[in-house]
């Protein structure tokens, strides 16, 4: 059955992401079944999206209550879930009332509204790290450092440097006063979860500001509760950036992004500069508030503490894991090996679903509802999982 899924699969859609692993049907909590009612505990959760988990009842209370009563409306007016979620983000980031808020569909496209916020500044120079992965759209591309992504697609929109990621002397040499804006990830996700010192973005923000340049967090991936707070800026003192970027968990699941702005920056973009026909939508909206309630009413800050330190133990006890990066429940693991993909195919096997971000390295961002047990499941079965990557590895170079 799921043979014939994934069949239809490439017959009718494009093979942008190659051949999929599973057809997945129902989802519950951190668990995921597919076609053929094989159960799966989900530490991927959807790439750090699914922040309740798989139908979460509040979730679902939230859409549906909202698409049977105002689905959409464009954005020639205005809603209650819209308003309440720019008002949330902005109490949430502790900004004053100077702070605005842009709501799109994705991470992509809250980084191009910021990518364009930028250019209101009268600059066009961005400086950007190595390593990064902003989105895929053509302004997002610009700003991913990743060569395989950009090159098929130059040339891109902007001029931009990459500069080393955590090196405050290559900031300091590359940021001057034609620098609209310096953009990074708190954590970068994608090249995975690579933590920088805890002084870099508080060097950064004095550095941009020395010269009349923006600070840019893109918390797509960090954010709404991922590292056990609300921002991973948060875990930092004297970090305040002029510009955050959202998405990912922030709708639960449901696409949103957020673009959101204080002081000056908050005013650059005005009637006219930019739009979106979906963004703002309440139902999407009200799936964001939900999140939120829920993270708060669950305790879910707490919880992803507790259980990202129980997924560090596990990790850093595992033979062949040379080093354990991140905090809450995004954590990055280095292989002893270049066995990361094989250790993905052994864990759907063992009932688990896991991400490689590179040859050695694992990433885990499950969903914040994942339980204790769900861990202890984990453990149990993660040494058996890398044994057999590492003779698969093995077989597949001899």
């Amino acid at each position: 059955m799921s043979t014939s899924v994934q069949d239809r699969y490439a017959g009718a859609v494009m093979n942008t992401f190659g051949p999929p692993a599973l057809a997945l049907v129902r989802g519950r909590g951190a668990h995921v079944w597919d076609v053929d009612g094989k159960e799966y505990v989900d530490l991927l959760g959807g790439i750090a999206v699914n922040a309740l988990g798989h139908a979460h009842p509040a979730l679902v209370e939230a859409v549906t209550t909202q698409l049977a009563t105002l689905g959409h409306v464009s954005n020639f007016f205005a809603t209650e879930p819209q308003v309440a979620l720019a008002e949330r983000l902005v109490g949430l980031l502790g900004w004053d009332d100077s702070a605005r808020v842009f709501l799109s569909n994705s991470g992509a496209e809250a980084n191009e509204a910021a990518l364009k916020l930028t250019r209101r500044t009268g600059r066009t120079r961005v400086v950007a790290a190595q390593g990064s992965f902003h989105g895929r759209t053509m302004g997002a591309l610009s700003l991913t450092s990743k060569a395989a992504y950009r090159e098929p697609f130059a040339p891109l929109p902007g001029e931009v440097t990459f500069v080393a990621y955590d090196d405050v002397a290559a900031l300091e040499a590359a940021v001057d006063d034609t620098v609209a804006a310096v953009v990074l990830e708190p954590v970068q996700g994608e090249a995975g979860v690579v933590v920088p010192s805890p002084d870099y973005l508080a060097a950064a923000q004095r550095i941009a500001h020395d010269h009349g340049a923006l600070l840019w967090l893109d918390e797509v991936q960090t954010g709404i509760g991922r590292t056990g707070a609300w921002f991973a800026h948060q875990l930092l003192e004297g970090v305040t950036p002029d510009v955050v970027t959202l998405a990912k968990g922030l709708g639960g699941g449901i696409p949103i992004g957020a673009t959101v702005a204080r002081g000056d920056a908050a005013t650059l973009l005005q009637p006219g500069n930019h739009g979106t026909t979906f963004g703002g939508n309440p139902v999407a909206a009200a799936a964001a508030l939900a999140v939120l309630d829920t993270i708060v009413a669950e305790g879910l800050l707490e919880a992803t503490l507790a259980r990202g330190t129980q997924l560090e133990s596990i990790l850093r006890t595992q033979p062949g894991v040379v080093e354990v990066t991140g905090a809450g429940l995004m954590r990055g693991a280095e292989l002893d090996g270049p066995y990361a993909p094989h250790a993905v195919a052994a864990g759907r096997a063992a009932g688990f679903i896991l991400n490689a971000t590179g040859p050695s390295r694992l990433r885990f961002v499950p969903p914040l509802v994942v339980t204790s047990d769900d861990l202890d499941a984990l453990d149990a079965a993660l040494p058996a999982i890398l044994d057999t990557a590492r003779a698969a590895a093995q077989e597949a170079s001899s």
